[in-house]
């Protein structure tokens, strides 16, 4: 089966575009899904990602798998799945051809993933790196995005590679981080890669 994941990033540049790609595939492969690797669509903004998504849905063939993945921007209230949660929040309707596994949430953003794995944060931004200045929890699906924002903010500000950039960063840190960190403190991106692992085809 082939299987195209349509993910929030990229902005309208190509060079970010290709980063984004870059960056989840690193991330990806380390997931175990090396030999098999889905393809990667970079959506740009959180709309134009739905839509695309939505247009190749309708389009797929039989053997072919789309996923969409996004931030949930907001906390993903208990008991709602990704369709439920995007209908609420973007009022964002699930397709007909759309099943559960076809959607899946960066909870609340792409950004939560780096507090799972703060020895890669601290090791890509280096010297001056401040890690006593994000948010000690756990569960880290719940920890406010703009807490996430400022705590990334403060704790690379003083670093070697300067204030934490969205688009001059992110994907580079995403390539960085170990999937099972990742996966053992976020429930959603546990889901995203067991559904990749059981739709991808085996070498």
């Amino acid at each position: 089966m082939k299987v195209t994941v349509y993910v929030e990033g990229g902005g309208d540049r190509r060079k970010l575009k290709a980063e984004c790609r870059d960056g989840f595939r690193a991330f990806l492969h380390k997931a175990g899904l090396a030999g098999r690797m889905p393809a990667i669509f970079a959506g740009g903004g959180r709309q134009k990602t739905y839509g695309s998504f939505c247009d190749a849905l309708g389009e797929a063939a039989k053997n072919e798998f789309i996923v969409l993945l996004v931030d949930s921007e907001d906390p993903v209230a208990e008991g709602a799945g990704p369709w439920s949660h995007l209908k609420t929040r973007d009022n964002w309707d699930r397709p007909v051809a759309a099943e559960d596994e076809n959607a899946h949430l960066m909870v609340q953003c792409m950004e939560a993933w780096f507090f799972a794995d703060k020895e890669a944060l601290a090791a890509y931004f280096g010297a001056g790196f401040r890690r006593r200045t994000l948010s000690a929890r756990a569960d880290i699906e719940n920890i406010p995005k703009a807490d996430i924002e400022n705590g990334l903010k403060a704790a690379t500000k003083p670093s070697r590679k300067g204030k934490y950039n969205k688009g001059g960063h992110s994907f580079e840190v995403l390539a960085a981080l170990q999937p099972a960190k990742v996966a053992a403190a976020s429930p959603y991106a546990k889901r995203l890669i067991d559904t990749l692992q059981a739709k991808a085809p085996l070498p």
